[in-house]
Parts: C-alpha cells; sequence; structure tokens
C-alpha cells in the first residue's frame, strides 16, 4: 500500500508498450463495485478469495505489467502464480513514507482505525518476508522520483536478460 504500483505500473507500460493492468480495478470491475464495499460486505476473506481468482487469471496473460494489490503475497498459491509466470518487482518502502504518501486516505480499508501508522508497520513486518520470497527485483524507493525508480527496474531487467526497447 503507499508503494507506488500503480503509478510505476503506469509508467513502465508506457516505457516498454506493455498493457498495465491493475488486479484490484480487475476484481472492481468483475464485481460492479469498489474494492471497500467488497471488504465491508464479504470482509477480508471474500476479498482474498476474489483475488486469488483474479491473479491466477492474469498471471496467465502474457505482455502485461501487472500490478496487485499489497496484500497479494498472504496467498501462498498468489505468490507461486506470480514468482513461476513473470518477473516479481518489489517496491520496499517504509511503513513511514507510506503514511506520509496514504495515511489519511479512506479508501484503504485496511487503515481505517485509530492508528495506521502501526497498521502499516505491523503489516510489513507480515509481507516484507513474502515479498522477499518471491522477489527477482527489489527496488528501495523513499528517496527516488518515479522515473528512477521506473529506470532502475528496467536496468534490473535488462541484467537479467529481460529488455524492452524503451520509447
Amino acid at each position: 500500500m503507499g508503494t507506488g504500483k500503480s503509478t510505476i505500473g503506469k509508467v513502465l507500460a508506457e516505457l516498454t508498450g506493455l498493457e498495465f493492468v491493475d488486479s484490484d480495478t480487475e476484481i472492481e470491475v468483475r464485481t460492479g463495485a469498489d474494492i471497500a464495499w467488497v471488504f465491508d460486505v464479504e470482509g477480508e476473506d471474500g476479498f482474498r478469495q476474489r483475488e486469488e481468482v483474479v491473479i491466477d487469471d492474469l498471471t496467465k496473460k502474457n505482455g502485461i505489467i501487472l500490478a496487485t494489490g499489497g496484500g497479494v503475497v498472504k496467498n501462498k498459491n498468489n505468490r507461486l502464480h506470480l514468482s513461476a509466470r513473470g518477473t516479481v518487482v518489489y517496491l520496499e518502502t517504509t511503513p513511514e513514507k507510506q503514511y506520509e504518501r496514504i495515511g489519511n486516505d479512506k479508501r484503504r480499508p485496511l487503515l481505517n482505525n485509530s492508528n495506521p501508522l502501526q497498521i502499516l508497520k505491523d503489516l510489513t513486518a507480515q509481507r516484507d518476508p513474502l515479498y522477499r520470497e518471491i522477489a527477482d527485483i527489489i527496488v528501495k524507493t523513499d528517496e527516488m522520483t518515479t522515473s528512477q525508480i521506473s529506470h532502475e527496474i528496467l536496468s534490473k531487467m535488462k541484467d537479467m536478460g529481460i529488455n524492452y526497447d524503451e520509447e
């Protein structure tokens, strides 16, 4: 949450000419409702079940840049699909920087409580090892611009033998 997945994904799609897809947007399209509503009605478990189906479907596609929701790594099947079917980029940031970016965003169901910074710290502690488990590329984003992050990702991909002509 708040690491820049959607923003960076869109920039990478522009630079590579690939299609950008956001798994949360796909869930909203399929349900006809926003993520907050799905959380309200079905709870996090219901949302995660929907997310698993969407991740399975989307990771079967070729030639896309996929941005996922932050909690996608909680599900083992999601981790398996992401790591087996694509190049996984972990945009690493501190909870403090996340809070600076999105701490007061009421559209984020997991942050709707009295101490969103502590929630972000707890989520980072839970999720960081899972991201590291599947990440092919890790980029620390706190002090970088969107352009710097995007070009670092493309450079690391090139080092891995994955190359896209930049426009």
